[in-house]
């Protein structure tokens, strides 16, 4: 067995009988985390990728008139060193579920200008991964509207989770191999990631014709929970790792007016992250930045 498989197996095994002498024959280590923790750091990327940033200016909606639309955002595939995030950075997990995530979304204008929004993650399931109740919700308007310039914020929110095999993936699930299983995978782990966020953001945009440019300052407080839900070496884990931490965005892009209600959007966010993945070390810049689209369709108001 390779040196450093080795000594992450030889860890695993003192982790994991620690615990389970102080836990009844249950594996619960409990962390609140520290936002350079590469668990921690985790949590926020995936979480990043549902952002549901505005795609421009809040939409000028008549009262009760009504916009839907659906969007993709690419989802960075993460390397090896990226993805050895378990236990402070010793434990390869199987992050790579899904190149893109995917959002239905709809908007309804209110009275006074406000505008108010709606997003859903389609659960969908994907190489052992499913949304899970993954509700977004907003509220905003615009605060400026002269010859093309257009200013808006918006308050918003999110609620859900994922869940999938993260810890433990069915392709190593009892697996007697010590150096493909170094840590006692029993079964296909049940693994669920809570992506809540809650926050506001501003946008600016310059309106030239048909086109929209656009740029987005946000700022969302994440409140993020893993709850694990293995079998490992003949115990079940239920270790829960806690990380809430503040965490700014920006977004910029085009978009442009087809007529007949139709309008298209295209952005890259990016999403300023640090990782700490030396113990003792300096932490990287390991930010995410995702490139999405969007297509909306708004209906005539009577």
């Amino acid at each position: 067995m390779p040196a450093p498989i080795r000594t992450c197996f030889v860890l695993a095994c003192l982790a994991w009988s620690t615990t389970a002498l102080a836990q009844d024959d249950v594996i619960r280590n409990d962390e609140n985390l520290t936002e350079s923790r590469p668990e921690a750091w985790a949590m926020r990327y995936y979480t990043g990728t549902t952002l549901m940033t505005p795609f421009g200016t809040e939409p000028a909606l008549a009262p009760w008139q009504m916009q839907v639309g659906a969007e993709l955002g690419s989802v960075p595939r993460l390397d090896d060193t990226q993805r050895r995030v378990g236990f402070d950075g010793i434990k390869l997990e199987d992050l790579n579920k899904s190149p893109v995530v995917g959002r239905l979304r709809g908007w309804i204008g209110l009275p006074w200008g406000f505008v108010a929004e709606l997003g859903i993650v389609p659960p969908v399931s994907l190489n052992g991964t499913k949304p899970r109740d993954l509700y977004s919700a907003a509220i905003g308007r615009r605060l400026i509207d002269s010859n093309g310039f257009i200013v808006s914020a918006r308050v918003v929110g999110q609620h859900g989770a994922a869940v999938g095999d993260i810890t433990c993936p069915a392709d190593i699930a009892g697996v007697q191999d010590p150096v493909r299983n170094p840590f006692g995978c029993d079964a296909r782990s049940s693994d669920t990631l809570w992506m809540n966020y809650y926050g506001f953001d501003g946008t600016a945009a310059l309106v030239t014709g048909a086109w929209t440019w656009h740029g987005t300052v946000g700022l969302v407080r994440m409140e993020n929970e893993v709850q694990v839900n293995a079998l490992t070496y003949g115990l079940p884990d239920r270790s829960r790792l806690v990380a809430q931490h503040d965490q700014p965005y920006l977004a910029a892009g085009v978009g442009r007016d087809f007529g007949h209600g139709w309008h298209a959007a295209a952005e890259v966010l990016y999403v300023p992250l640090t990782v700490l993945r030396v113990p003792d070390g300096s932490s990287d810049n390991d930010s995410l930045v995702s490139f999405r689209l969007q297509l909306a369709y708004r209906f005539a108001h009577d």
